[in-house]
């Protein structure tokens, strides 16, 4: 074969690359639009302005365990960046030991939820933070008695002063709550597959993950699981075998959300098992056949499941690159 005609088979083969390329973009290009990468930062509420002092301060207290009653617990016992800044196990273990009935949800990209805990008793994480340090279940710690604590450390106070300048008394339970809020703000994992694949990189996914981005949006999973944290923040209600959790309707009283729960967002669901309120499921394909089962009807076949798990994968973004920070 001359040179020439190697050039024609190039130039044929690379045309035939091209348009089967624009025919697949064609293709997912509607299902592309069901979805949203997830931004760098979520919404900052101009009361609790985001600053990398009072981030700092946040830093320190989510890792601080004496801030709790027997002083071995922090935030991060439950919430650890180890395992997708959550436990791994079906419910969270809190103080003297004492096992808790709902699983702990990650903390990742947490700052772009419309409501805080599975039940959505808190709005922001702002109400979330002061919540489990007092818990009995929990942290066991009173407030009060914290802030004591943590006046007892000259380095405290020089952490808070410099997060709060102007603040007369500025080691107080909101300063508490603004600044580890602000931390748990910056916890977010974008550049996933699915982040990159929006962005144009069409190499970011594989042939089954498009599938299953596909198969989700065509299924219906996207109606409860969309935004850029791929959750409604809703209240929908799922009764799970042996579960007498009545959810949402402990918090409200109305019967209309009794066993229902909060959409948890699906960034990272790979690596944030067990799943559901009560962890009662570990593996990620027995809990989409479940989804599929419970909120769609269906039951998806091999092949779809393998698809759709494929897709789960992709959603796990980069996850926080920080430094634990060394405490007085």
């Amino acid at each position: 074969m001359t040179p020439r005609q190697l050039h024609r088979l190039g130039a044929t083969a690379m045309a035939l690359v091209l348009s089967v390329t624009a025919v697949h973009a064609e293709d997912i290009a509607e299902y592309m639009d069901f979805f949203e990468p997830l931004p760098y930062l979520p919404p900052i509420p101009a009361a609790n302005s985001l600053t990398p002092e009072k981030v700092e301060l946040g830093k320190m207290l989510f890792f601080e365990p004496r801030i709790s009653g027997s002083g071995v617990i922090s935030c991060a016992t439950c919430h650890n960046p180890a395992l997708g800044w959550s436990d791994r196990i079906p419910t969270a273990v809190g103080h003297d030991g004492q096992v808790g009935n709902r699983n702990t949800p990650t903390v990742l990209n947490s700052g772009f939820l419309g409501s805080q805990f599975w039940d959505g008793r808190e709005p922001d994480l702002e109400g979330q933070a002061l919540g489990p340090i007092e818990a009995e279940i929990e942290m066991n710690m009173d407030l009060e008695a914290a802030i004591r604590r943590l006046k007892e450390f000259d380095i405290y106070h020089e952490h808070f002063a410099a997060a709060f300048p102007g603040d007369e008394d500025p080691i107080r339970a909101e300063n508490i709550a603004d600044a580890i809020a602000s931390f748990e703000r910056t916890l977010n994992t974008p550049n996933s597959p699915l982040d990159r694949f929006l962005a144009g990189d069409v190499q970011a996914m594989s042939e089954s993950q498009v599938e299953g981005m596909k198969l989700f949006v065509d299924a219906g999973c996207v109606a409860c699981h969309n935004g850029p944290a791929l959750t409604d923040s809703g209240f929908h209600r799922f009764e799970l075998p042996g579960s007498t959790d009545e959810g949402r309707f402990i918090v409200t009283g109305d019967e209309a959300d009794m066993f229902a729960f909060r959409t948890p967002t699906l960034r990272n669901v790979a690596v944030t098992y067990p799943y559901f309120n009560n962890g009662s499921v570990a593996d990620l394909r027995d809990a989409v056949q479940l989804m599929g089962q419970q909120m769609l009807g269906q039951d998806f076949a091999d092949e779809e499941l393998d698809n759709l798990v494929a897709f789960m994968h992709a959603l796990t973004g980069e996850m926080p690159d920080l430094v634990i920070p060394a405490l007085p």
